[in-house]
């Protein structure tokens, strides 16, 4: 329950009613109130009260399903240690830092000369190029295409260079879990 206009929760004069039922669902009795329960149809969004106090200092604790990957037995977490210290993986992410990181590099320094261009030589940037059209205004516009210049090539990059390799390493890695645990995905 939320507060409304900055009144603390349960400070009214009078004692809280019962909503009516909805769909044939009982009301949350007041000692399972904090609690999340799998019927409630809200029990993945977080209600509002998550790690606040509950007045008297206490903390509030409800209860929430632990996450799908929290089940991750000892054997499947060998696999994804197996998987990265492979060479195969171990190529992936050297092909993946070998573009990522002079990408990184060229466009920070493209971005950088930009602005210290622009602070520090405003009458190179004011020169005209064409008509109203000035050289701070060019740059500008070369920002924006250099940046869907570089999410094209790291896009063909990675298409022609790493997602085919990562995708065996994906399937090999599912293959080598099922089998450490009996079936189950």
């Amino acid at each position: 329950m939320q507060q409304s206009k900055g009144r603390p929760r349960g400070g009214g004069a009078g004692q809280e009613s019962w909503a009516e039922p909805i769909d044939g669902h009982d009301p949350v009795p007041p000692e399972e109130a904090g609690q999340l329960r799998y019927d409630d149809p809200w029990y993945d969004a977080l209600a509002s009260g998550w790690g606040e106090s509950a007045g008297d200092g206490a903390q509030v604790h409800t209860l929430v399903p632990p996450a799908r990957g929290e089940g991750v037995t000892g054997a499947a977490a060998d696999v994804y240690l197996e998987v990265q210290r492979s060479a195969a993986f171990q190529e992936v992410r050297r092909r993946y830092r070998r573009f990522v990181v002079p990408a990184f590099v060229a466009f920070f320094a493209w971005y950088v000369g930009y602005v210290v261009a622009a602070t520090t030589a405003p009458e190179l940037m004011a020169r005209p190029v064409s008509g109203a059209v000035n050289v701070a205004m060019v740059a500008g516009l070369g920002q924006f295409l250099s940046t869907f210049l570089f999410t094209w090539a790291y896009a063909r990059h990675a298409r022609l260079r790493r997602d085919r390799a990562a995708l065996e390493l994906r399937w090999d890695t599912q293959e080598l879990t099922r089998g450490v645990s009996g079936g189950r995905s």
